[in-house]
């Protein structure tokens, strides 16, 4: 097997998996993800106001609902592969964009956002398309690129719910930096439990 149908294998593997039923279950577990971010994004958006924002694996729109209204709702994309998360998102934030689409082959021009950004959606990529995926992120930016994800020094697979090469916890930053030397770091911290988030991590990086 070639590796570029190795890359195409397992990125089948893991986006039907997330389609399908198991998917379904992670939306169902996050329905009230998201409760006490607002500060995050406000704080976010006043220091970097932008104009249009993509979020990949928008899931149930725990972001983007922080989002829609600080940025204009015709502006406010996401993109998933679980339908039942998309038509959540259309029904409780009906002006914002809810689209299919798989992280690694977006259907957007170059620079078509100001910002785009993932948050625990890269820990969900197998090596072989986490550059993929990166690259994606870097190429719809026009302005800036963030990442909010677990952090481990280096590439560490968690076990989850059973399923093997599903979760890893990486240094993201270092890989933005390595993989795309022109990012310009921003800033980087840590936001936990108290602060609505699961104990991640965040860079935001500006392109030239």
């Amino acid at each position: 097997m070639s590796a570029q149908e190795e890359t195409q294998t397992e990125a089948g593997r893991l986006e039907r998996l997330w389609a399908d039923e198991f998917g379904d279950q992670y939306v169902e577990r996050n329905r009230a993800a998201g409760e006490g971010r607002e500060a995050f994004w406000r704080d976010l958006l006043e220091r970097q106001p932008v104009d249009s924002v993509l979020e990949i694996g928008c899931n149930v729109g725990a972001n983007l609902r922080w989002i829609d209204g600080r940025v204009p709702s015709r502006a406010v994309w996401g993109i998933d592969i679980n339908e039942s998360a998309l038509r959540g998102i259309r029904r409780d934030l009906p002006d914002v964009n809810a689209v299919w689409a798989p992280a690694r082959a977006l259907p957007f021009r170059d620079g078509a956002f100001d910002l785009v950004f993932t948050a625990g959606v890269l820990i969900h990529q197998p090596e072989s398309t986490l550059p993929l995926v990166m690259a994606e992120a870097v190429r719809c930016a026009r302005r800036y690129v963030l990442a909010l994800e677990y952090f481990a020094p280096e590439t560490t697979e968690v076990p989850y719910r059973g399923h093997d090469g599903a979760l890893f916890k990486r240094d993201y930053g270092r890989l933005y930096r390595e993989l795309f030397p022109e990012l310009e770091l921003l800033g980087t911290g840590e936001l936990g439990r108290d602060e609505g988030w699961d104990d991640v991590t965040w860079w935001m990086f500006r392109r030239p």
